[in-house]
């Protein structure tokens, strides 16, 4: 009976996932552009400024490939909505996307060829996640397991959750039909609702005085607020109290974990599992640092357990907000819409259960953490291997219609751009070929072995 509930669990996620990997994420705009989604109507391209008021540089930027997945995970996804070369507002939104790529038609070098590449690569490049993101994942998936020697990692008496949100001003940029905040606000909610009753939750902000101006500055980089306090869960007073949280002005990830750490100061690691969830949209913006004070709340007597979520989070604020996570040893986690959200914050209530279970002493079910992990590795793959064939597909097929509708493209250099596009495109597949070889060898070994071989393998290539 229990293979056959197996067997089902994982005949659905075929169905779930499979259908997932169809469809693009919800991520943001194309460098230098800005498109309606919903229509997929090009309009005009429009300034976007920073919190600080100065105007952000738009334009297309050619970067080198990837010679990692590491270095593949760190590419900012471009316009990920699907597009048909026979449908004509979809050509619209491909021309317009495509209007500033060079004219390669005459004698164009192997340079200029792999710098248009790079470019058209960038305008479509799609949201991959590096090896980094499923060690995280099987770490976490360790957390309660009575082989565990790490006293972090052991259950205690008591189980806190504290989440840390993101109130700057771009926390009110739309994505679909509710904005950042809107979607953080619902996905939270959720959350909390699901975790068991002897559970405590906390919920700070941060960033919600003033505006994103640089008048505004020192009063909004000096703010953030406790708005329900490390305590029972009351659906009502806490609901309530994650409504005030408006996106208002700059990002100040430092002050706030200096005042989590104050919030959990009561809370000893000895005798409470603490669990922070830190939620931003983007770097610190407040001439900060938050990569001290998240290593003095991991090394203090909290002795917590962090987790760091992106909320649609450009290269330069993944790269702070993973170091935020790599030096206290947690989990780093991109998302881009109120969903993927739901679905990481849904990583601790499933950790909240195994807690409850091993509160009630319930007798752990024999292969359950690897069944877990099994779960975690096959929708990882799907999902990786679902972009892989989306973005292959999508920039082939637009690499052609540029070819046949344009005069800025020659046999030679479509013939050229089509071999390297294929030949990149091989290299991503055999490259997450191998780690899912991997990852099934190395889930036959306990847990601890598993992590410690994947980390000494591809922690040497991170960025």
């Amino acid at each position: 009976m229990k293979r056959i509930y197996t067997v089902f669990i994982f005949a659905l996620l075929v169905l779930l996932t499979g259908c997932n990997a169809d469809e693009p994420k919800e991520t943001g705009v194309v460098p230098g552009e800005t498109i309606k989604n919903d229509d997929k109507e090009p309009i005009e391209k429009e300034t976007d400024s920073q919190e600080d008021g100065t105007e952000k540089n738009t334009e297309v930027e050619s970067q080198p490939l990837p010679t990692t997945l590491n270095e593949l995970a760190l590419l900012t996804p471009g316009y990920t909505e699907r597009l048909s070369i026979s449908d004509e507002n979809d050509q619209k939104v491909i021309m317009k996307l495509t209007k500033d790529l060079p004219d390669i038609s005459n004698d164009a070098s192997e340079k200029e060829l792999d710098n248009y590449y790079n470019q058209l690569l960038a305008l479509f490049q799609r949201g991959f996640k590096g090896p980094e993101d499923i060690i995280d994942k099987l770490k976490f998936q360790t957390i309660g397991n009575p082989e565990i020697e790490d006293p972090r990692k052991q259950f205690k008496e008591n189980l806190n959750v504290m989440v840390i949100l993101d109130a700057s001003g771009s926390m009110g940029k739309k994505i679909g039909t509710q904005t950042q905040m809107e979607a953080a606000q619902a996905a939270i909610k959720k959350f909390v609702n699901g975790l068991p009753k002897e559970a405590n939750v906390g919920l700070r902000i941060y960033g919600q005085e003033g505006t994103g101006n640089q008048a505004d500055k020192s009063l909004s980089c000096s703010s953030s607020e406790l708005l329900y306090p490390i305590s029972p869960f009351d659906s009502a007073t806490f609901n309530e109290s994650l409504s005030k949280a408006k996106p208002a002005g700059w990002t100040p990830i430092q002050l706030a974990l200096n005042e989590a750490q104050k919030d959990l100061a009561a809370f000893k690691g000895d005798e409470n599992t603490n669990i922070v969830y830190l939620v931003s949209d983007g770097i610190s913006t407040c001439d900060d640092d938050p990569i001290t004070a998240a290593k003095s709340l991991y090394d203090s007597d909290i002795t917590p357990i962090v987790n760091v979520i992106g909320f649609n989070v450009d290269s330069d604020g993944q790269k702070q907000l993973k170091e935020i996570a790599k030096v206290t040893e947690g989990t780093y986690q991109d998302v881009t819409s109120e969903k993927s959200l739901q679905n990481e914050l849904d990583q601790a209530k499933m950790l909240a259960e195994k807690w409850e279970q091993w509160k009630e002493k319930s007798t752990k079910e024999v292969g359950y953490e690897q069944t877990s992990n099994n779960i975690d590795i096959f929708v990882y793959m799907v999902d990786e291997e679902g972009n892989y064939i989306y973005e292959r597909q999508q920039i082939g097929f637009i690499l052609t219609y540029l070819f046949q509708k344009q005069d800025k493209m020659s046999q030679e250099s479509h013939d050229y751009l089509t071999t390297k596009h294929n030949d990149y495109h091989a290299w991503i597949k055999e490259e997450y070929d191998k780690l899912k070889a991997e990852l099934k060898t190395l889930n036959e070994l306990n847990s601890q072995e598993a992590i410690k071989s994947l980390e000494e393998t591809y922690q040497n290539s991170n960025p």
